[in-house]
């Protein structure tokens, strides 16, 4: 799987579709169907690998991850992640941006942060430790 424009373009209809202005896919779990389809060994992906497409109109929630650290890196656009206290203040902000000085962050686990999408069809990639759980992964502000 080639992860270009085509791709990253066929995603964002599906984004542009969606009430939150944003789609995911979910990397890992078609690399277990390539897997299943080629008869390997089965096996078990505890991780969450996904790609982002993001629209600017898209809110994510302020949140943080209790059981992982979080790595984001820019595949195309630009996009700002902040960063908050407990109390709901922004501490910081990092600008990424494709082919910029900065294309990348690693959020450490318990950090409260969010993103902001600057340019339509902004792509992102996203890395956790483990699958997303709607009971467990994040913890919102």
């Amino acid at each position: 799987m080639k992860l270009d424009n085509t791709l990253f373009d066929t995603i964002l209809e599906l984004a542009k579709e969606s009430p939150r202005k944003r789609m995911h896919y979910d990397m890992r779990t078609q690399a277990m169907e390539n897997l299943a389809a080629a008869n390997a060994e089965p096996w078990v992906d505890m991780s969450q690998r996904i790609l982002n497409v993001l629209l600017p109109e898209t809110k994510p929630a302020i949140h943080k991850h209790s059981e992982t650290a979080e790595t984001v890196v820019i595949c195309r656009g630009s996009v700002i992640i902040e960063f908050y206290g407990a109390d709901g203040v922004k501490t910081e902000e990092l600008l990424l941006k494709a082919g910029g000085d900065c294309v990348g962050v690693q959020i450490p686990r318990g950090v409260y942060h969010t993103m902001v999408c600057l340019e339509p069809g902004s792509v992102v990639f996203e890395a956790k430790d483990r699958p997303y759980d709607p009971e467990k992964t994040e913890e919102f502000l």
